[in-house]
């Protein structure tokens, strides 16, 4: 099971650091990875991080802006997000998958949270 927060309403050019927390399984042999969705749009990834975290993978939009990270110790993947914007408003969602590789696809990810809503206003 998985569980985001952290979200919240942020003026442009603020930040806000989501927080996903897992029990039920064994966290470290996951890789872990954010998508987000606004109204009307696709589920787009926005990030994904290797099971010891050691390698890290963006989107265009949020790299140099967002930073991925995990506590194996605390089961916790986090998303460090500055410089927002309003184009980043929408609900976050943290994601695990078992496998050695990067994806940016949604339907490699096995497990979903419930998602979090930033919102970021002009």
């Amino acid at each position: 099971q998985l569980q985001a927060f952290g979200g919240g309403l942020v003026q442009a050019g603020g930040s806000l650091r989501l927080s996903c927390a897992a029990s039920g399984r064994t966290f470290s042999s996951y890789r872990m990875g954010w998508f987000r969705q606004a109204p009307g749009k696709e589920r787009e990834f926005v990030a994904t991080i290797s099971v010891i975290g050691g390698r890290t993978y963006y989107s265009d939009s949020v790299k140099g802006r967002f930073t991925i990270s995990r506590d194996n110790a605390k089961s916790t993947v986090y998303l460090q997000m500055n410089s927002l914007k309003p184009e980043d408003t929408a609900v976050y969602y943290c994601a695990a998958y078992s496998s050695s590789c990067p994806s940016v696809s949604p339907t490699d990810y096995a497990y979903w949270g419930q998602g979090t809503q930033v919102t970021v206003s002009s």
